[in-house]
């Protein structure tokens, strides 16, 4: 009989979300699930009765710690640990190897084990996994770990990959320790760092052996957020389906939902009783502290939509006096308050995966869970620190007053998105004027993909724009009753707006392709998510370290082209749109010239392809207009008046959702007085062949166009 039953009950589409259940030796529980970290055979500031009251299921308490005190005999006194601190439900028990870690001069590291002096009386240890494994044994928890060797996530390779076989030496040696007629169930433990390799070759060795479960370690400890989850749905890749994923030591709000979203079952941390002692709160309305003085007179409850104890008895005003005044009563109202705001999201994850609607709130939840009081928004700016240079090669970060970020290349002084935020300027020039949500609900002849082209990747704001637009609308198709295995797959809708309960409409596959010679500026904003919150996702790091990246659905994959844009041109698929975000023709002038956009439109004319760019030049325009195109005036956004949109036919023009506004006679009349009549550097000889072809252009001698085009 299995130590550890476990039932996938039911699997998110377009997600690798799950909600699934297992059975312990002190109960069951329901995944997802969050276990309040109880270190010292305690959660801090709370009772066992309170921690029921909240919701916990499972605790987690941990070996390296209670093997220095209270000791192996204590608990074996009392008969473990559910009976000493009166907890009667799961307890899960780390093997101590993070704490090993976090004593790096005070232990030494050899195959036998872990040699320490003890923090308490000053005896020297050995924790060995065999040692490990009896002291688990005599807590007597229902589910124990292995003994792994922790390392930085951004160890290096080598070091990464002998850490990692060592734990796999180790982890079969704590197999070995249990024995067979021992009923708890043992968890092994993923290492490899943030090496690709490594990750996928530690859980294929792991998943091969008998463990009950499988635990993915060694992160947060090092790595940017971006990363963490990058490496979190990739080693849930190779985990096997019918045993749970717990990710270690994991984390705030948003990262639990990121990586529920990449398959993982359980997890834990420190942060809501961490953050109640630092008189932090999370709430519906965004995470408040509450020594702020804008609290002093509230007499409102922490969060309207929360029912524990403390929201359910106590004012934001008499909390903030008991911050102010250092009194724990205070720590224990709002660790009280933040592990049952933990549970409450869990509950609501679960419930939304078993409805099969955990797109839509996976989308409006990871806004959420980043907002900081929407009520009472601070004045003063918030003090971060550095720890990372903001620097990288020709490239580093600024800062608008307005508050976002942007990436700048030092030697031009070329800022990426300087006016508006990066996020807001590519959903309006890119994804509102190219009608991306519509096309990908419109059905498209014969199955074929919809092929975009992103040229100048940057920092992936235009490229995140369009995958967050897929997300959105594969999240919309989800909320209607079609059952996981029919969105998106055959599936058909004779309505554009369905009602609920009707069959989702079909998206089609999408193939976005970004083109970039230079990935610093990607590298520098990932290393700064914190600056970018379009990067708060696995897609970009994933992209940054494989070159690729498919959703889960399997209907959009992420592709790289590192290199000469122009190298690629014609070896790449045409595209039905074409993003077209190099840097300026000052400091790219080899991107904007006639002969490029000759190639461009040769190699797309069988579609209707569109280009979208955020130049209003005219001798971007005219090099357009040369090569073939029907050009039109675009929305105005950031520091433009206007915009460019560019047709490779009449036909494409006829197709586009609205009637775009073509350049007519007025601007004509202006290109022949203009300074930028003619492409740089272009022989006295040739320009009359060339103006006789810009004012024989069908766009001006078919249809009458507006003069109202600037």
């Amino acid at each position: 009989m299995p130590r550890l039953p476990f039932t996938v009950e039911h699997e998110a589409a377009g997600s690798k979300a799950r909600a699934a259940r297992f059975t312990t030796l002190h109960g069951e529980v329901q995944t997802p699930v969050f276990m309040p970290v109880g270190t010292q055979a305690t959660v801090k500031f709370q009772t066992a009765e309170s921690l029921r009251a909240t919701g916990s299921s499972v605790l987690l308490a941990n070996t390296y710690h209670l093997l220095l005190r209270p000791g192996a005999e204590v608990f074996k006194k009392f008969g473990g640990i559910h009976n000493f601190m009166k907890w009667d439900r799961p307890v899960l028990t780390d093997s101590g190897g993070f704490q090993i870690f976090s004593l790096p001069s005070e232990r030494v590291m050899r195959e036998d084990g872990a040699r320490f002096t003890s923090y308490v009386d000053g005896t020297p240890h050995l924790l060995s996994p065999e040692s490990s494994i009896a002291m688990q044994q005599a807590i007597g928890s229902d589910i124990m770990m292995v003994l792994d060797q922790c390392i930085p996530s951004t160890a290096p390779h080598a070091e990464a990959e002998a850490a990692m076989h060592l734990t796999h030496r180790w982890a079969v040696r704590s197999l070995n320790a249990r024995g067979d007629n021992c009923p708890q169930a043992m968890f092994g433990i993923v290492q490899g760092a943030c090496h690709p390799d490594l990750r996928k070759r530690s859980a294929e060795f792991l998943r091969d052996l008998p463990f009950d479960g499988l635990a993915i370690g060694g992160l947060a400890v090092g790595e940017t957020h971006a990363e963490r989850y990058t490496f979190t749905d990739l080693v849930t890749n190779h985990l096997p389906r019918d045993r749970p994923r717990y990710l270690m030591g994991v984390g705030t709000p948003i990262d639990i939902l990121e990586a529920v979203n990449s398959g993982v079952d359980m997890f834990d941390c420190i942060i809501p009783t961490q953050f109640a002692q630092r008189g932090s709160a999370f709430s519906s309305r965004g995470r408040m502290h509450l020594a702020r003085a804008v609290y002093k007179f509230s007499d409102e409850p922490l969060d309207p939509r929360c029912d524990c104890h403390a929201c359910k008895t106590h004012s934001r005003g008499y909390i903030h006096h008991l911050i102010k005044t250092d009194e724990s009563l205070g720590w224990h109202l709002l660790a009280t308050h933040n592990i049952a705001f933990y549970h409450r999201l869990m509950r609501e994850i679960r419930a939304s995966i078993v409805r099969d609607d955990f797109a839509a709130f996976y989308q409006t939840k990871r806004i959420e869970l980043v907002g900081i009081d929407s009520e009472h928004p601070s004045v003063h700016p918030v003090k971060t620190r550095e720890r990372r240079p903001s620097k990288l090669g020709d490239y580093d970060i600024v800062t608008a007053p307005q508050g976002f970020s942007s990436i700048r290349q030092i030697s031009s002084g070329e800022v990426m998105h300087s006016v508006s935020a990066p996020a807001d300027e590519a959903n309006r020039l890119y994804i509102t004027q190219s009608h991306l949500a519509a096309r990908l609900l419109a059905p498209r002849r014969d199955n074929t993909e919809l092929v975009i082209w992103d040229v100048g990747l940057g920092a992936a704001s235009n490229a995140m724009a369009a995958l967050a637009c897929f997300e959105q609308t594969l999240a919309s198709t989800t909320a209607f009753s079609a059952p996981p295995s029919a969105v998106g797959l055959n599936v058909s809708s004779s309505s554009a707006d369905p009602t609920p309960g009707s069959s989702a409409p079909s998206l089609p596959s999408v193939r976005l392709i970004s083109f970039e010679c230079d990935l610093d500026p990607l590298r520098l904003a990932a290393k700064h998510a914190s600056h970018f919150s379009h990067l708060r996702h696995s897609a970009p790091n994933r992209l940054l370290t494989d070159g690729r990246w498919s959703h889960a659905s399997g209907l959009f994959n992420w592709e790289l082209h590192h290199g000469d844009f122009l190298a690629f041109l014609e070896s790449s698929p045409a595209p039905d749109l074409i993003f077209y975000d190099p840097f300026s023709s000052k400091t790219d002038t080899a991107l904007w010239t006639p002969e490029v956009f000759a190639r461009l439109h040769r190699h797309c004319a069988a579609k209707s392809a569109e280009l979208y760019t955020y130049s209003a030049a005219t001798s971007a325009r005219v090099a357009l207009l040369s090569a073939g195109f029907y050009v039109a005036e675009g929305i105005a956004t950031g520091p433009k008046a206007t915009t460019t949109l560019a047709f490779s036919s009449a036909a494409a023009v006829a197709a586009h959702p609205t009637t775009p506004t073509l350049l007519g006679p007025a601007w004509l009349t202006r290109w022949r007085r203009s300074h930028s009549q003619f492409p740089p550097g272009l022989p006295e000889s040739e320009k009359p062949a060339f103006a006789a072809r810009i004012e024989s252009h069908p766009q001006f001698t078919s249809a009458p166009q507006s003069d109202n085009v600037a």
